[in-house]
C-alpha cells in the first residue's frame, strides 16, 4: 500500500473515530488509542517494524528504565560528574556499549583520548617540558633542549626530572595535570557557578592539551589511540572535527596543515588495515569563530585547497567556539560565500544554535547556516525556538547532532529531562547522537551521550526502535558516498541483528 493510501485511510478512519468520539459523553477509547499510536509512530524509530526478538529486547530495556527511573538518584536529571558512577553501574549503559552505534559524526580533535592516556602515557614521554602559568594553568612542549621562556609562565621544567624530584607524590602531580586537563570535579556547581566560568575552564584545557597533541609524534599517536577507543565502544565510522593545526618536531621544525590532514588520513589507513570492520574517518576542518573577517577569508581559501587536494577524506568546513562570544555566522557572509561564488563543492558543518539566548545576533545562526546550506547542525540547542528553521531543516533532511552530555557540563540545560531535543525526536527530526569532547568531560566514546540520550531526553517513549534509527542515522547523514552508506548500513544491519540475538540470552 502506498504512503498517500495509507494516510487517506487513515484519514478516514480519523473522522470516524472523530464522529463516535463527538456522539458521546466521554471520548471513546478507540480513538484515544488511535491518537496515541499515531504520536508514538512519529517519534525518533517509532515507525520502524520491530523483529520478535528486537521486542523482546525492547520489552527489557522498558523493564529496566522503569526500575532506573524509580530510583531516588536518577543519573540524566544529575549533573554528568555526579551521576557517572551511577551510569557506569546501570545495565542498561552496559547493553549501550555493546550496541553497534554507527558513527561519530561530532567529535573534536584534541578532546577525543581519555585524559588518562594522555597523562600516563604522553607526558611520560622522554623530552616532555612543562610550564605554570600566571593564571595557575600549564602549558606543555617536547624538546630537545631547553625550550625558549613563554610569556605569562614559569621557566620550563623537564617532567622527568620534576618526578625524579618528588619521589613518591609523583602521583600529585599527574592529578594536577589531569585536572587542567578536565572539567571533571565532585563539585562541578560550586567550580562552575555559570556559564562564563566553566567555558573559562574549557577552553583552557585544550591550550594545556594543545603543546602535547602537536608534537608530530604524539599527533599520530593521539588520533590512532582516538580511533581505538572509539572503536572498541562500537563506533565504525568517525568525522572528527579538527583545527589542523601546525605541529612540531623536537628540533623545533613545523609541518603545516596539508601535514596534519595527510597524517589523517595516513593514520586512517593504518587503523582501517589493522581493523578491517571499521569504515573509516573524514575530517571537517574547523577554525575559530573568534577570528576576524579576513583571517576566516583565507581558511576558507584554505579549506577549498585542502578539499582539491583530499577530496575524499577532507569532509567539509566549519567554525567552533563559543556561540556567545564569538562571530554570528553572518559576519563572515562574504567568506563563506566565496566557494558558491566560484562553483567549488566545500560543505559546511555549522555549529549553530549551541545558546539559550533569544534574539542576539548570535540566535540568528541557525537560520543563517541553512541559508549557507549546511550538511549537519552541530548541537541545533535553541531549534525548537526557531520553528521555521526546524521547519526548514526537517524537509531538507538536515540533521541535528545532539550532545547531551555538553551541553549539560557547557550550563545549557541542567536535567536532561528538559532537553529540547525531546521535542525533536517527538516529532521524528533528524537527529544523531555525539559527544562532543568526551575526553574532557570525563567521558569516552559515544555510549554515555547514548544513555543520556536514552534514558533521559526521551524516556519511556523511546524503545529499541530509537536506538535502531539513531544508529542508522549516524551513517545515513554523514558525509560517506551513497554507495559506501549502503555498505554501511548493510555490515551495522549484521552487527545489529548479532546484538541483538546476544543481549537476549
Amino acid at each position: 500500500m502506498s504512503a498517500q493510501l495509507q494516510r487517506h485511510h487513515l484519514t478516514i478512519l480519523y473522522l470516524l473515530l472523530s464522529w463516535l468520539t463527538l456522539s458521546s459523553g466521554i471520548p471513546d477509547p478507540r480513538f484515544r488509542e488511535f491518537l496515541k499510536k499515531q504520536e508514538a509512530s512519529r517519534w525518533t524509530g517509532g515507525a520502524l517494524p520491530l523483529t520478535d526478538a528486537e521486542m523482546s529486547l525492547d520489552a527489557k530495556l522498558h523493564k529496566l528504565k522503569e526500575q532506573e527511573m524509580a530510583q531516588a538518584e536518577f543519573p540524566p536529571a544529575m549533573h554528568f560528574f555526579k551521576a557517572r558512577t551511577l551510569i557506569q553501574s546501570s545495565p542498561i549503559y552496559s547493553l549501550l556499549q555493546k550496541m553497534p552505534k554507527g558513527a561519530a559524526l561530532h567529535v573534536h580533535d584534541f578532546a577525543m583520548v581519555t585524559m588518562e592516556w594522555l597523562v600516563k602515557n604522553v607526558t611520560y614521554r622522554p623530552h616532555c617540558y612543562v610550564c605554570f602559568t600566571d593564571s595557575r594553568s600549564m602549558r606543555f612542549q617536547f624538546s630537545s633542549g631547553q625550550p625558549k621562556p613563554l610569556a605569562h609562565c614559569s621557566s620550563w621544567n623537564l617532567l622527568e626530572t620534576l618526578r625524579d624530584k618528588m619521589g613518591n607524590a609523583t602521583n600529585l602531580l599527574d592529578n594536577s595535570i589531569m585536572s587542567n586537563l578536565t572539567l571533571f570535579t565532585e563539585d562541578p556547581e560550586t567550580a562552575y557557578p555559570n556559564q562564563d566560568a566553566v567555558w573559562g575552564r574549557f577552553e583552557q584545557a585544550f591550550m594545556v592539551a594543545l603543546g602535547l597533541i602537536t608534537h608530530a609524534p604524539v599527533f599520530r599517536d593521539y588520533f590512532y589511540e582516538g580511533l581505538g577507543q572509539f572503536y572498541t565502544d562500537n563506533i565504525m565510522y568517525l568525522e572528527l572535527r579538527a583545527l589542523l593545526p601546525k605541529t612540531y618536531e623536537l628540533d623545533g621544525s613545523t609541518h603545516d596543515r596539508a601535514w596534519s590532514l595527510k597524517t589523517y588520513q595516513e593514520v586512517t589507513k593504518e587503523f582501517v588495515a589493522d581493523h578491517p570492520d571499521f569504515l573509516g574517518a573524514k575530517v571537517i576542518f574547523t577554525v575559530h569563530r573568534g577570528m576576524n573577517e579576513s583571517m576566516v577569508t583565507a581558511a576558507v581559501e584554505d579549506a577549498m585547497k585542502l578539499k582539491r587536494d583530499f577530496p575524499e577524506f577532507l569532509a567539509g568546513f566549519d567554525l567552533v567556539g563559543r556561540e556567545d562570544s564569538g562571530r554570528p555566522l553572518w559576519y563572515f557572509r562574504e567568506a563563506l560565500s566565496l566557494p558558491g561564488e566560484r562553483g567549488f563543492p566545500l560543505p559546511f558543518f555549522f555549529h549553530a544554535g549551541e545558546t539559550d539566548l533569544e534574539g542576539t545576533e548570535v540566535d540568528q545562526n541557525l537560520l543563517d547556516a541553512l541559508l549557507f546550506n549546511t550538511s549537519r547542525i552541530g548541537h541545533g540547542f535553541a531549534l525548537v525556538r526557531h520553528p521555521l528553521a526546524k521547519e526548514m531543516s526537517s524537509k531538507r533532511g538536515v540533521a541535528v547532532e545532539v550532545c547531551p552530555i555538553s551541553n549539560q557540563v557547557l550550563k545549557l540545560v541542567s536535567d536532561l529531562r528538559n532537553h529540547p531535543a525531546a521535542v525533536l525526536m517527538s516529532e521524528g527530526h533528524p537527529v544523531v547522537i555525539s559527544s562532543d569532547d568526551p575526553a574532557i568531560f570525563g567521558a569516552s566514546g559515544l555510549s554515555y551521550d547514548f544513555y543520556e540520550a536514552f534514558v533521559g531526553i526521551s524516556g519511556l517513549s523511546s524503545n529499541v526502535g530509537t536506538l535502531k534509527e539513531l544508529a542508522m542515522n549516524s551513517l545515513r547523514y554523514s558525509s560517506m558516498s551513497r554507495q559506501q552508506k549502503d555498505t554501511a548500513l548493510s555490515q551495522w544491519q549484521v552487527r545489529w541483528d548479532k546484538f541483538v540475538s546476544e543481549s537476549l540470552q
